[in-house]
């Protein structure tokens, strides 16, 4: 993006995970000042890759786990940032509440941090907002109706607008899916953004649906890494390594090449794998076998256990890198935590190429005047009006005061975050 200089835009998120938002957010021209995440092996994760952004060689050392809830009182000072200062809040709230593979609670749920994130939208008063979740927030559609104009009615009472969703705002939440935008797997999010009244002025909002260029398939994001990992054990592994590509390639040419959502599981659990048995066959079908994850691949095959990971029937299984690359992260990306803990936060992501793409629409939005500078090579859905949301829902009343249920175990927070298969 090179059309001449602007003001540097600024970001804080929260529930960052393992960093596939704030890796696509940074691509799209946003300058973290800060990030927080409770789970312990995330923040070594994320300590390992973001020192290398600008600023954030030190910071990154300072970087310890934290519960959203700390920070809703005094966002600002916590912060050490004015009012109006920031250009974005960015979250993932923990999708257990509606996830289709959970009990579906919504407000009920102690793990509900939306009012946590609303409460720090009101005392920070970002130019923007971006909040991401599962799509079980969205389907059924009628199940968290009520719950989303809620939440739409409290940032409307805060001054933000939202693009047009219809009469009753009920398209306002997008649900994006991960394979328009570069990335070889089949993962819904459901997406809201909303700009700040007084920012957003005569502008308007437009949502990416998608990444100009051929869709990616499992075969050639995994081509590399598959061939480095099969060549090691000589002409038996060469021969792995041809039966997998030729099923891939099959489902390529059929135009089945996408994976299915990985699914990350939780701490109450057990172990990975890549999802329930639709999803397994379907990894079956391109060549995988998903009854578990690899180890990591290394050159002096110290850890490798090739007939596990390699030699069965059914084909190799994923290391954690390569369920990484299905998540859209680059191969440098580096993860920390042992092995299940580190495929639960890939499992658990935002895929970054959705988030970037996302991320330069609201860019586009906040610094009009390298609006095409932003949007080159997306997608664009075509131009919509916005709407005020203050007013439309008399009828829904955040409870208390926004904060909802107790503060729950670092084991419980994200208890249940198992995303449906698509």
């Amino acid at each position: 993006m090179g059309a001449g200089r602007s003001r540097q835009l600024t970001s804080i998120e929260i529930c960052a995970g393992a960093g596939g938002q704030a890796l696509g957010l940074h691509r799209a021209g946003f300058r973290h000042k800060a990030l927080v995440e409770w789970d312990d092996d995330a923040v070594e994760t994320l300590k390992a890759n973001v020192r290398k952004w600008p600023g954030w060689k030190t910071k990154a050392d300072k970087l310890t786990s934290a519960d959203v809830k700390e920070f809703a009182d005094d966002p600002c000072d916590q912060f050490k940032v004015k009012k109006g200062e920031i250009d974005l809040l960015a979250g993932g709230v923990p999708c257990p509440p509606f996830s289709l593979a959970g009990r579906q609670l919504g407000k009920d749920d102690e793990r509900d941090l939306f009012p946590d994130m609303l409460e720090i939208v009101g005392k920070l008063e970002p130019r923007a907002v971006m909040i991401e979740n599962v799509r079980g927030l969205l389907e059924p559609w009628h199940t968290f109706s009520s719950y989303r104009k809620m939440v739409l009615k409290e940032l409307g009472r805060l001054g933000y607008v939202v693009a047009d969703g219809g009469a009753d705002l009920s398209q306002s939440w997008r649900i994006l899916e991960a394979r328009d935008f570069g990335v070889p797997q089949l993962r819904p999010r459901a997406i809201l953004v909303a700009i700040r009244a007084d920012i957003l002025g005569n502008n308007k909002f437009i949502w990416p649906i998608g990444k100009e260029g051929d869709p990616v398939n499992v075969a050639d994001a995994l081509r590399a890494t598959m061939l480095e990992r099969c060549e090691a054990h000589g002409a038996k592994g060469i021969e792995v390594f041809k039966r997998w590509l030729k099923k891939a390639e099959k489902e390529a040419h059929a135009g089945r090449g996408v994976a299915p959502t990985l699914v990350g599981g939780s701490r109450k659990h057990g172990g990975a794998d890549l999802g329930p048995t639709r999803a397994k066959r379907a990894w079956a079908a391109l060549g995988i076998n998903a009854m578990g994850v690899a180890n990591d691949h290394d050159p002096e095959l110290k850890y490798c256990a090739p007939e596990r990971d390699i030699f069965r029937e059914t084909g190799p299984m994923l290391t954690v890198k390569q369920a990484a690359i299905i998540q859209g992260f680059p191969p440098g990306w580096e993860f920390k935590g042992r092995k299940t803990a580190r495929y639960r936060q890939v499992g658990n992501a935002f895929p970054p190429p959705v988030a970037e793409a996302v991320g330069r629409a609201i860019a586009a939005v906040l610094q009009p005047a390298r609006r095409d500078d932003y949007l080159q090579g997306l997608v664009m859905e075509e131009e919509t009006e916005h709407q005020e949301i203050a007013g439309l829902f008399p009828e829904f009343e955040l409870s208390g005061s926004r904060r909802v249920g107790a503060i729950p175990s670092s084991n419980d927070r994200c208890g249940d975050l198992i995303d449906a298969v698509g």
